[in-house]
C-alpha cells in the first residue's frame, strides 16, 4: 500500500451495549470518510482507564485512512460527534462513564491544534495502551506530530497495569490492510 499524505487515525472504544458490534459499526460508518487507504486494527478488550469504579471493559479499534477531498480536522471531529450521537452516545453523566461509543481523533497528518474543541495530536494517545496497542498493528513504527518515539517504542515505556486483550478481527470494512508498518 503507499503511503498518504493525510493519514488520519481515529481510535473507538465502546464499554456500554453490544460493544463489539457497535465498533464494527462505527468502522464501516467512517470507512465512508475515507478515499483509500482505509486500515482497521483487530477488536481489543481493555480494562477501563480513568473512568468512574465499577464501569466495564471496553472494546477498542484503532482505524487509519486518507480522508475525503477537503476534509479538515474539524469536519471530521464534527462527523464523529455525530457518530458518537447517532450510535447512542449520552453526553450527560460523569466525566468517563460508560458509554455506547467513544471515536477520538488521534492524529490528522502533519496537522497540529490546541483549540478548546481539538487538540492534535491527541493529547493522551501517546500514553494509552488501549490506543497504542491496536495502532501498533496498523503501524508499529508510525510517529504522530510532536510524539517523540514511535509506537512500538511508547508501548515498551507504558507501565504495565492497564490490559489489553486482542479479541478478533473487525467484520472486513474495505481492502485487505498493506505491509505493516505503514500507515495509510
Amino acid at each position: 500500500m503507499r503511503q498518504l499524505s493525510t493519514p488520519v487515525v481515529v481510535a473507538l472504544g465502546s464499554n456500554l451495549g453490544d460493544s463489539a458490534e457497535l465498533v464494527r459499526q462505527a468502522i464501516a460508518l467512517l470507512h465512508k470518510r475515507a478515499t483509500a487507504g482505509f486500515r482497521t486494527s483487530s477488536l481489543w478488550r481493555t480494562t477501563p482507564v480513568d473512568c468512574p469504579p465499577g464501569s466495564p471493559e471496553f472494546v477498542n479499534a484503532v482505524v487509519a485512512f486518507e480522508p475525503l477531498a477537503g476534509e479538515t480536522p474539524e469536519s471530521l471531529l464534527k462527523y464523529l460527534q455525530e457518530l458518537e450521537r447517532q450510535l447512542g452516545r449520552q453526553s450527560s453523566g460523569p466525566r468517563n462513564a460508560p458509554r455506547r461509543l467513544d471515536a477520538d481523533l488521534i492524529a490528522f497528518g502533519s496537522e497540529r491544534r490546541n483549540t478548546a474543541d481539538l487538540i492534535l495530536p491527541h493529547p493522551r494517545a501517546h500514553s494509552r495502551r488501549f490506543v497504542l496497542q491496536p495502532l501498533r498493528e496498523l503501524a508499529p513504527d508510525y510517529v504522530a506530530p510532536g510524539w517523540t518515539a514511535n509506537v512500538t517504542e511508547l508501548l515498551g515505556s507504558l507501565p504495565s497495569a492497564e490490559r489489553v486483550e486482542r479479541l478478533g478481527e473487525p467484520e472486513p470494512a474495505g481492502p485487505e490492510p498493506g505491509p505493516a508498518g505503514s500507515l495509510p
